[in-house]
């Protein structure tokens, strides 16, 4: 019943802030929806811990496996704590809207609040099809939050990339869906994949079907070149949107390519191509990081370069490696949160969110520069951080691959990000002001103007912050056996198919290891020299024009993410074909 509970609350919560939230006071709408939220997390939290001992299972309908029909409810202990870090993100975005908008309908409410449902419907559904529907879901709520302000033309233009792209992806991934069901005459989860156990490598059918089932995956998780539209999303919606764009909704294309992977393709698909895609968006989204100026966009490309790590670590197939990346999920998680609350504290008091233009303008506001700069700090793997943890416990298990070349591309990424994030951070909280008017051509997002933020858009931020830089104290050994259950295809077969557990042996990490604290120390330093160097030639830039040999280099990048929906699709055909070459020569 808990399992049914976590989806229904929020969805009835949701019909009656529609029905009734024009008639009500905003008070009493926020309250109800913030009540759902941490409702929710609470049933969650309760959900992670009966399900470290035991998966949980629950049928809808009253069906089971023993009719070879109906719709399951799993929760091992990752879905539930990504249903749990879903829950926790909304409602600080919810609290965080109390005084961030001065007028907001109650639409806004109900949107956050399906949105929360579609995405644990996702992280919780043991059938293809019901968690094509919620991902589907899951697009067209975010479609309508990410066009919120649609008056402007900007925010229109960017939600119409987002939504034509991630149908396009979703059309891929449903005929994915309809080649395992005419191959194995079965939606479940658990029964597709013991259906196909025994097909053998290199089988065309089912390597069609997986990756068409994650191209639409990809496209939600920005692996490159699925990303483009992700840094157009997150530039016109609202900044407590973008919290749980870049906190958990791109994460969810990470879950379901693992998900999806390791229960119905595990056994004669590889996941090499994904491995490579994953490791190209990293290193993209870090370049186009560090060349931003609009902090949002800025983060964003910090979320695809960060994504791309997480699918390197989930491509690697094994539990030290999805243990790492539980740690790095987590981590980025709260820190990208934390700065999305921070970007939009700014855009509140100044109206703009151009480098240039807030050059030592957040001088005056302490609690949020430290938000920002713990929140740089956790990107860049200081410990006790999950990124930290994540990236040690990551790199240690794909060593045993040969994949030598992880470590020096979770440095170098780290380093990159989060030294745009701190060079924002140097300029913008301890630079010296420009003058004049903001020159950010877009509208702000609110007209409120607070002169000093209140308590409740600068609370859920900090405690992200500080979350972020202690998700690597999460103990080891839990963690080691939800991993272990996770990449074991028995341990989720056998409690839905045959009600009964099936324990998987851990293998214990070492979070914590001397040689991961010295990477840890080397990628903050090295952030650290990226913020001093970007930060000078963001004020050269600022004086005249970029030289030639950078313009060279960087042009053809900016060309890419042209803004024009045609490129973008021409993008998605492309890199759905290139997965298929990479997973077929793997």
């Amino acid at each position: 019943m808990i399992l049914q509970l976590i989806l229904a609350v929020p969805v009835m919560t949701a019909a009656l802030t529609a029905a009734a939230g024009r008639r009500l006071p905003r008070p009493a709408v926020d309250a109800a929806a913030l009540a759902a939220a941490v409702t929710v997390a609470a049933l969650a939290a309760l959900t992670l811990a009966r399900a470290a001992d035991r998966t949980r299972v629950a049928w809808l309908g009253g069906w089971g496996p023993a009719t070879g029909v109906g719709i399951p409810l799993v929760a091992d202990p990752l879905a539930a704590a990504l249903a749990l870090t879903a829950a926790l993100l909304t409602a600080a975005a919810l609290v965080y809207s109390w005084r961030y908008f001065a007028e907001v309908h109650a639409i806004f409410h109900t949107l956050m609040l399906l949105l929360l449902a579609a995405m644990c419907g996702f992280v919780l559904a043991g059938d293809l099809f019901t968690q094509f529907m919620f991902f589907e879901l899951t697009g067209v709520v975010a479609l309508g939050l990410t066009g919120y302000r649609s008056e402007e033309p900007d925010t229109v233009h960017g939600a119409v990339n987002f939504g034509l792209i991630v149908s396009l992806g979703a059309y891929l991934t449903l005929t994915g869906v309809a080649l395992v069901y005419g191959r194995t005459g079965q939606l479940g989860l658990a029964a597709a994949g013991r259906a196909l156990a025994g097909a053998p490598p290199g089988d065309a059918l089912v390597t069609a079907a997986f990756v068409l089932i994650c191209t639409g995956y990809l496209v939600k998780a920005a692996a490159f070149p699925f990303h483009f539209w992700l840094a157009d999303a997150h530039a016109v919606a609202p900044t407590p949107v973008c919290v749980l764009f870049s906190g958990v909704m791109v994460e969810l294309g990470v879950y379901g390519v693992a998900r999806v992977h390791t229960v119905v393709f595990g056994g004669p698909v590889p996941l090499g191509g994904v491995a490579v895609l994953g490791a190209a968006a990293a290193l993209l989204g870090a370049v186009m990081c560090v060349l931003q100026t609009q902090v949002k966009r800025l983060l964003a490309y910090s979320t695809i370069s960060q994504s791309g790590l997480l699918l390197v670590g989930v491509a690697a197939a094994s539990p030290g490696a999805v243990a790492g990346t539980a740690y790095a999920l987590a981590g980025h998680a709260a820190a990208k949160g934390a700065l999305f609350l921070a970007a939009g504290a700014l855009l509140n008091r100044h109206g703009t969110l151009d480098e240039h233009d807030l050059r030592g303008r957040g001088r005056a506001m302490p609690v949020v520069g430290a938000t920002f700069l713990l929140g740089g700090l956790a990107l860049a793997g200081l410990p006790p951080g999950g990124q930290a943890a994540g990236h040690t416990v990551t790199e240690h298990a794909v060593r045993g691959l040969g994949w030598w070349w992880y470590l020096p591309l979770s440095v170098a990424v780290s380093a990159l990000t989060a030294g745009a994030v701190l060079r924002v951070w140097a300029g913008v909280f301890r630079g010296t002001p420009a003058g004049g008017p903001p020159g950010d051509p877009h509208e702000p997002e609110t007209g409120t103007g607070l002169r000093h933020a209140p308590w409740t858009m600068v609370a859920p931020g900090i405690v992200l912050a500080a979350a972020a830089l202690l998700t690597g104290l999460l103990p080891a050994a839990p963690l080691d056996r939800a991993a272990a259950r996770f990449t074991d295809p028995r341990a989720y077969t056998a409690p839905v198919l045959d009600g009964r557990a099936a324990d998987a042996a851990a293998h214990p990490s070492h979070p914590w290891a001397a040689s991961g604290l010295v990477v840890s120390a080397v990628t903050v330093a090295l952030a650290v020299l990226v913020a001093a160097a970007a930060r000078r030639r963001v004020r050269r830039r600022a004086a005249q024009a970029a030289p030639r040999t950078a313009g060279r280099i960087t042009r053809p990048l900016h060309a890419a993410h042209s803004g024009h929906i045609g490129d973008y699709a021409a993008w998605l055909t492309a890199g759905a074909a290139l997965l298929a070459l990479l997973t077929w020569t793997a």
